[in-house]
C-alpha cells in the first residue's frame, strides 16, 4: 500500500538515497531542500532552522498528497573544529539544525499522525553521538541529543501507534567522507571491525525497515548501520 513519506535533506548523499528507497518500494516520497528541485520527487523548500519554513512544508505536502505517514529527518550540517576553537556560532548552529531542526519536524509531523493514529518518524543519527568525536563537540552533541528527544517521543505517542525510531550511521561512502585524503579514509576504515566503510543504501535499507509493518512494535530503538565501530557504546 503507497504512503505518502516526507524526507527532509533528500537532496544528496544519504537522504537521496533514502527517498529513492521508498519510492522503489511504491511510495509517495516528497523530500525537503534548501537548494532547487529533486529530480523525479515532490520538492519542498524547507530550512529546518526555521518553524515557518517546516511548516510550510508540511501545509504544501498535506495539499498535494495528504499528511505524512512517514518522515524522516536527515537534514543537518557540520561545522567542526577543536573545542579551543570552536565559536559559539559554529556550536549553536550544529545545535539548531541537526537537533532543535529534527524537533521542529516531529512536533509539525506528529499532529495528523495523531489525529490518524499511526505514523513513522526515524532521526538519522551517527555512531559519534554515542562514541564522541575529537574536533566534533557540536555535532556529536546534536546526534547524541537525537536519541533523548527520539525516545521521548516515542513514549508520549506509543500509545497513538506512532514509532519513532534512531538509525546511527558509522563512516559511509559519500561526498563528504570522499573529500577526505586517502590516509584519513584508510584509517578510518581499519578502525572498523567489518574494514570498510558502508554505503547508503546500507542506511537507506535500515530506515526503511523500520518504516515498515514489519517493525510496528520496535520503537525508541537506536539502529546502528556502523561496520561494528560502535559497539559496547
Amino acid at each position: 500500500m503507497s504512503r505518502v513519506v516526507l524526507v527532509t535533506g533528500g537532496n544528496r548523499g544519504i537522504g537521496l538515497a533514502i527517498a529513492r528507497s521508498f519510492a522503489d518500494r511504491g511510495d509517495r516520497v516528497a523530500v525537503t531542500s534548501r537548494s532547487g528541485d529533486v529530480d523525479g520527487f515532490l520538492t519542498l523548500k524547507c530550512d529546518v532552522t526555521s518553524s515557518d519554513e517546516v511548516d510550510g512544508a508540511f501545509a504544501r505536502l498535506e495539499e498535494e498528497w495528504g499528511p505524512a505517514e512517514v518522515v524522516v529527518s536527515n537534514a543537518g550540517l557540520t561545522r567542526d573544529g577543536l573545542t579551543l576553537r570552536m565559536k559559539d556560532e559554529d556550536f549553536d548552529a550544529v545545535i539548531d539544525a541537526n537537533l532543535a531542526g529534527a524537533f521542529r519536524v516531529a512536533r509539525r509531523a506528529v499532529k495528523p499522525m495523531t489525529r490518524a493514529r499511526s505514523g513513522r518518524i526515524v532521526f538519522l543519527s551517527s555512531v559519534v553521538g554515542l562514541s564522541g568525536s575529537a574536533g566534533q563537540a557540536n555535532y556529536a552533541a546534536a546526534k547524541a541529543g537525537l536519541v533523548g528527544l527520539a525516545r521521548s517521543l516515542a513514549r508520549e505517542f506509543a500509545s497513538r501507534n506512532i514509532t519513532v525510531n534512531i538509525v546511527a550511521p558509522g563512516p559511509i561512502e559519500t561526498d563528504m567522507t570522499g573529500a577526505l585524503g586517502d590516509e584519513r579514509q584508510r584509517d578510518l576504515a581499519a578502525a572498523v571491525p567489518m574494514g570498510r566503510f558502508g554505503t547508503i543504501d546500507d542506511v537507506a535499507a535500515a530506515v526503511t525497515f523500520l518504516a515498515s509493518p514489519e517493525a510496528a512494535y520496535i520503537t525508541g530503538a537506536v539502529l546502528p548501520v556502523d561496520g561494528g565501530l560502535g559497539m559496547g557504546h
